[in-house]
């Protein structure tokens, strides 16, 4: 009897444990949805971005667009507003997001093609696969990954610029698919993307044709935050079938809670149909591929972290950049060299100066065009909101 009732006791203390934890729990579900369904929508984020620059062309007769002048007339200083971006963010549910991005000092130039930047619809149904349809940036390198107010250099590479010309890179107008996800112990993170091809703020296509590219991700080593990225895409431009090729390397290496060093390694290869277009077409191949455009960059940037009240951090990068633009045909690599100097003012660079020169040299200098040799000083101010 003795034991019956300590087995009996056993029991009901199981049923009673078993009973606090069921309504625990469906307390703690009930207090979940009721926060859940506190969350009012739609909510809405400004962010901004102001940037400026003065510059010195250290060149005779070269301006400080790197234009030749043969006869002097070029501008070799300047001050310049390149950025005043504004951006709204709403979430109009837990899953989706509407992203507006302007640039309004574009407003200085023809604004036509230019002023709005981001104008997207982004639906995220788990990590693994987020649906964006609209005016983006479709993933094809380190640099689609983040904005220009927390780059590493004074601006995009020479790269990045070319092959947002040829509808790889840059603002694009269109579809594309993204996620997460774990390959066993590799984190793995993919962009699938269909885009016009054509820029930014366009009204339609300019052809039949889209272009396709896909990005892939690798994390190889956490400790050196290592990561392989393979970029591919295929497409067709005015009936001609185009390709582009990319692979890049990243790692952030943290010497102690100081000293960090970032370093970029990325080159690409692509069908370069904009200069194939341009041609007569009684003088050009029937193969795009004639005109081939071929590129590669390095950066490291070194990080101090000073923890100042009024000096968070300093940088020091140097980029070496090498194009060419029609390597089969008529091969002109220019070389860019731009050491940079920054200071952090505010956390996540919410505000800094940074101070450069920018090298650029070409295999063939060509005068009146900017295929010609020059050095260009520059002061950069930015500020965050």
């Amino acid at each position: 009897m003795t034991f019956f009732s300590i087995k009996k006791r056993k029991q009901l203390f199981c049923m009673l444990l078993f009973s606090l934890s069921m309504n625990a729990q469906v307390k703690d579900t009930a207090q979940v949805k009721q926060e859940e369904d506190n969350v009012k929508y739609p909510q809405l984020q400004i962010k901004g971005l102001f940037q400026a620059r003065y510059l010195v062309g250290m060149t005779k007769d070269v301006d400080v667009n790197g234009l030749h002048h043969e006869d002097g007339s070029g501008t070799d200083n300047n001050f310049m507003v390149k950025y005043m971006r504004v951006q709204v963010r709403a979430q109009i549910s837990k899953r989706t997001e509407v992203v507006v991005l302007a640039n309004l000092a574009d407003f200085k130039n023809d604004p036509k093609s230019r002023v709005l930047e981001n104008a997207y619809l982004k639906y995220t149904f788990n990590p693994k696969l987020a649906i964006t349809v609209g005016q983006f940036r479709p993933w094809f390198g380190i640099e689609e990954t983040y904005p220009i107010d927390i780059i590493k250099s004074l601006d995009w590479s020479n790269q990045y610029t070319e092959f947002g010309k040829l509808g790889w890179t840059s603002f694009q107008i269109g579809l594309s698919a993204t996620g997460q996800l774990q390959l066993g112990e590799i984190p793995f993170q993919y962009g699938v993307s269909i885009v016009n091809g054509n820029g930014k703020n366009q009204v339609n296509d300019n052809d039949n044709g889209k272009q396709y590219s896909t990005r892939l991700v690798f994390g190889l080593s956490k400790k050196y935050n290592f990561n392989v990225g393979l970029n591919g895409g295929t497409g067709e431009v005015f009936g001609k079938k185009v390709y582009a090729l990319g692979v890049d390397l990243s790692s952030l290496v943290n010497f102690d809670p100081k000293w960090s060093l970032d370093m970029q390694l990325e080159a690409k290869q692509a069908t370069n149909h904009v200069l194939y277009n341009s041609i007569d077409p009684e003088q050009r191949p029937s193969n795009p591929d004639n005109y081939l455009i071929r590129g590669i960059y390095f950066l490291p940037n070194l990080r101090y972290e000073v923890n100042h009240r009024n000096l968070s951090a300093f940088e020091l990068s140097c980029r070496y950049e090498y194009l060419d633009t029609n390597f089969r045909m008529n091969s002109n690599p220019r070389q860019t060299i731009t050491p940079m100097f920054g200071l952090e003012f505010l956390k996540n660079y919410g505000a800094r100066i940074q101070l450069g020169v920018q090298f650029d040299r070409y295999k063939k200098q060509i005068i009146n065009t900017s295929q010609y040799n020059s050095n260009l000083f520059i002061v950069q101010v930015q500020s965050r909101f």
